[in-house]
């Protein structure tokens, strides 16, 4: 148990690090680098929580695919790779209030929804009702047919956002 702490520690520092500096950096690419390490650490994160199919998915869609595509973006449209100081304009205080405006509205919410509210406890269920109930299969199941619209949604719409990419970046 003690080993999961540390390695949890170790895991939310990185990513806390990594997404700090992931809105604080200059450079573009290495905004996008960054980014990779978050999402890697919560994949991590998700392999302390024995939630390998999360974790699998988390490396596979966001780190395979989301960041691939920020990267594509970012090479054809021709974004500054160095540091660019016109991407700086002194409103950080202001940004600064809103966020902890919203981080205060965000705590409310959830503590006036969910209060002292419990997780349910799963002592009494045993390994196969919990895998049939919420295994990859249940997962798999919802994917291809309670959530297949909204999935493939999704799908063309990021086709949409490579291929504008890929129109804005020939345009000369």
């Amino acid at each position: 148990m003690i080993a999961q702490n540390i390695a949890f520690t170790i895991l939310a520092a990185v990513a806390t690090l990594a997404a700090v500096r992931v809105v604080t950096t200059r450079n573009v690419v290495h905004a996008a680098l960054y980014l990779v390490m978050v999402l890697a650490s919560v994949g991590a994160l998700y392999v302390l929580l024995v939630a390998e199919f999360v974790a699998a998915v988390q490396i596979l869609i966001y780190i395979g695919a989301i960041v691939v595509l920020f990267l594509f973006g970012i090479m054809l449209t021709r974004a500054t790779i160095g540091a660019d100081a016109g991407l700086d304009n002194d409103q950080r205080w202001i940004a600064a209030v809103t966020g902890l405006f919203l981080l205060g509205v965000l705590t409310f919410v959830l503590v006036d929804a969910f209060g002292d509210d419990r997780l349910p406890s799963l002592e009494n269920m045993s390994r196969e009702a919990l895998t049939a109930e919420r295994g990859t299969g249940a997962v798999g199941d919802a994917i291809f047919s309670t959530y297949l619209v909204p999935f493939e949604v999704v799908s063309v719409l990021l086709l949409a956002a490579l291929v504008g990419a890929i129109v804005l970046a020939r345009r000369e």
